[in-house]
């Protein structure tokens, strides 16, 4: 009988010990999906102040997109934006085509979340501080904005050209 009651035991503690390596592992993997796709974007200001740091590492960027898209044979530079500072971004041509809009006077440009390989003094491209984009991917669109017209600023012309002729006038009017 002691011997039944001590196999029983036995038994208890080894479901005991699998479930708490499924708990342990589902908990790792949980963790690890977790980093992966809620990874954390870096600022500009974060990978200008400590490029070191991060240098050589995979990092997530994210801003708006400016400028002209320079296509160089299969790959492309863009600039990124983040509120504070651009950074330049080399991928593949092929990850702009759905970039749609370039933040300009006459556009916002569309925010765009960059994955790559951060590189503090860039041998390939002149030792300027870039980041090698393994992935992009559009998280707002831009759009057109408008050109607004200030009325106000036309009625002054209107009123100071007025106000020219009248004393043009009278200056004439004096010298005769």
């Amino acid at each position: 009988m002691l011997e039944s009651q001590s196999h029983k035991v036995t038994k208890s503690q080894d479901k005991c010990k699998i479930k708490n390596l499924v708990f342990i592992f589902l908990t790792c993997v949980l963790y690890l999906v977790h980093c992966d796709l809620f990874a954390q974007s870096i600022s500009s200001t974060e990978l200008i102040n400590n490029a070191k740091l991060y240098d050589g590492k995979t990092v997530v960027y994210a801003g708006e997109v400016i400028g002209d898209i320079m296509v160089r044979h299969e790959f492309a530079w863009i600039n990124v934006h983040d509120g504070n500072n651009a950074i330049g971004i080399w991928l593949s041509k092929d990850l702009t085509k759905d970039i749609q809009y370039k933040g300009s006077y006459k556009a916002k440009g569309d925010w765009v979340e960059v994955t790559g390989i951060f590189q503090r003094a860039c041998l390939q491209h002149g030792g300027d501080l870039d980041i090698h984009a393994q992935s992009i991917r559009k998280i707002k669109s831009g759009s057109v904005v408008p050109e607004e017209l200030y009325f106000n600023k036309g009625y002054i012309v209107v009123i100071l050209s007025v106000g020219l002729l009248l004393i043009w006038i009278l200056t004439l009017l004096k010298h005769r």
